[in-house]
């Protein structure tokens, strides 16, 4: 089976990229399946609280999305002849998660509250960026999610005629197995309340800075690209959270 990238669909008479529609999708059944399970979880956030950090999370997510997303490549940012647009168009999730995490903490700051709340999130987060991840790799090489040239086998066009790594796929599998992984933790374990977060965090951190590896990168800094630092930068923070953390079997 082949396909033409990127994938549209006719909408209103015009043709519409499915990646933002995915994107869509994911977020609405990720809220979704995130208030499912808050009613199912005894929490002291009161409603008020927990919107106020999400709030701040989807603030934080936006803003770092779009200034790590922008680093990627900061001479296209000065050759741009709309700055501005150039900036609003760059994203990534690992600026989003990044900032979304620094968002929450100062939300948190502000409603003085102090209990982790991050457990909570994980699975709805996995479940939208695997959606958005379908929506990524269906785009092919007309955004910024694909991979280098491979002669592997798992090797695809993606729409330019060359064979590359189809990181998106990659990172479906990846974020599957994680999904997994952490279930038989969360079933098998008992740990404070933010551990799973942490755990997912550091094992996506970890997986992202190998992966754009393989990816058509802008390096910045010690041969790495604005995400691969910021991975850095996280990983060093995860692991020293997790290192004072000791979960036991249930």
């Amino acid at each position: 089976m082949t396909i033409d990238f990127p994938v549209t669909v006719e909408l209103f008479g015009h043709s519409v990229l499915i990646h933002p529609i995915l994107e869509t999708v994911g977020i609405f059944i990720a809220m979704r399946y995130y208030g499912f399970l808050r009613k199912r979880n005894k929490s002291s956030l009161t409603t008020i609280h927990s919107f106020s950090i999400i709030i701040g999370a989807l603030i934080g997510a936006l803003l770092g999305s779009k200034i790590i997303g922008t680093l990627e490549n900061p001479q296209a940012l000065l050759d741009a002849k709309n700055q501005f647009l150039f900036f609003w168009t760059s994203n990534t999730i690992v600026g989003g998660l990044t900032f979304g995490l620094i968002g929450v903490e100062i939300a948190k700051k502000i409603i003085a509250h102090k209990e982790s709340t991050g457990d909570l999130i994980v699975f709805p987060l996995i479940l939208a960026m695997i959606i958005g991840r379908i929506g990524c790799f269906l785009t092919g090489v007309y955004e910024q999610t694909f991979g280098v040239e491979t002669a592997s086998i798992f090797g695809m066009d993606l729409g330019d005629g060359l064979m590359r790594h189809p990181v998106a796929l990659y990172e479906i599998v990846y974020l599957i197995l994680l999904w997994i992984v952490l279930k038989i933790v969360q079933k098998k374990y008992i740990y404070p309340s933010g551990y799973l977060f942490q755990v997912f965090m550091l094992a996506y951190f970890l997986f992202r800075f190998c992966l754009d590896f393989i990816k058509p990168i802008h390096p910045i800094f010690l041969g790495l690209s604005s995400i691969q630092l910021t991975c850095v930068c996280v990983i060093i923070y995860y692991i020293f959270k997790l290192s004072q953390t000791k979960p036991c079997l249930k």
